[in-house]
């Protein structure tokens, strides 16, 4: 079969861990693995754009639900324009760029990569998943309640997210990295976020902050607030929103990730911050915490 010339039809944002899916095209990359391509996949990929979230633990069950289990390695974002296939960070376009296929790769050992054509049932592991899911939850809403927590510590109009704060999270953060019932996000203070007006001596006291931060979490975790991912499609590259209705209104974030279905889902959420001097700048860490 000739590669892919459409988007993959992706189902975990509704929450599936388990699809049914045909083999569309196997390519082996020449190091002992195969990159498998599905019709449709409940496998989690990660973006090299926004690798925020990583992929799933999953297995392609080749035939009956009960077949064999051939054990995905990796699972990333690729894209192709017909004729080469360029995984992760290779792919040298953006999504929805005419003519390319972006589409989900399924790295399996070569030896046990299943036939173009073959019915598989992809199943990813339910636990890990829920486990990822919450922590990219907490993540936001951390984002959020750390955003209301700095809410005083700009001189100048800012541009603000879903709920009215200033968007300090979208500003500064450089990276974020979803872990099992948690996340760790860094920030960077320089000479763009001053101009921007946020005044770093805010983070003087960083447990203060946490401390304020941890208090709305808290609210937002006992309201029971529920949780939904709005899709603009079903395809990989359809946009994709994470939804949460708090009592202050309607948070709505981009995210391609996966999620609880309620704020009391998660527990009890916390976060610590920490900063260090950077060249020119401070640095900030925020680590969240389910327990």
């Amino acid at each position: 079969m000739t590669l892919p010339t459409t988007d993959t039809v992706v189902t975990y944002p509704a929450g599936d861990t388990s699809a049914e899916a045909r083999v569309l095209h196997v390519e082996p990359l020449g190091d002992g693995r195969a990159a498998v391509l599905l019709d449709r996949t409940a496998c989690h990929p990660v973006d090299a754009g926004w690798p925020d979230q990583g992929p799933d633990r999953a297995v392609l069950r080749v035939g009956e639900a009960e077949g064999a289990a051939v054990e995905v390695l990796d699972c990333v974002v690729a894209a192709t324009d017909g004729a080469v296939l360029h995984l992760g960070a290779d792919i040298p376009v953006r999504k929805g760029t005419e003519g390319w296929a972006f589409v989900v790769a399924h790295l399996v050992d070569t030896a046990t990569a299943p036939a173009e054509g073959d019915a598989v049932t992809v199943e990813a592991d339910a636990a890990h998943r829920a486990a990822l899911s919450a922590g990219h939850s907490a993540c936001h809403l951390a984002a959020l309640a750390l955003n209301l927590a700095l809410a005083d510590a700009w001189s100048k109009e800012p541009r603000r997210d879903s709920l009215g704060s200033p968007d300090f999270d979208g500003a500064a953060n450089e990276t974020s990295t979803i872990t099992e019932f948690g996340a760790v996000d860094t920030y960077r203070i320089g000479k763009s976020a001053r101009k921007a007006g946020f005044d770093p001596t805010a983070l003087d006291d960083p447990d203060a902050v946490a401390a304020s931060a941890n208090a709305t979490l808290a609210a937002w975790v006992a309201a029971a607030s529920p949780v939904r991912i709005e899709c603009e499609g079903e395809s990989l590259t359809d946009r994709r929103y994470w939804v949460a209705e708090l009592p202050e209104g309607e948070a709505r974030i981009p995210c391609g990730g996966t999620h609880v279905t309620s704020t009391a889902e998660l527990g009890r959420v916390t976060v610590t911050l920490e900063t260090q001097p950077a060249e020119g700048a401070l640095t900030l860490v925020m680590t969240t915490r389910l327990q």
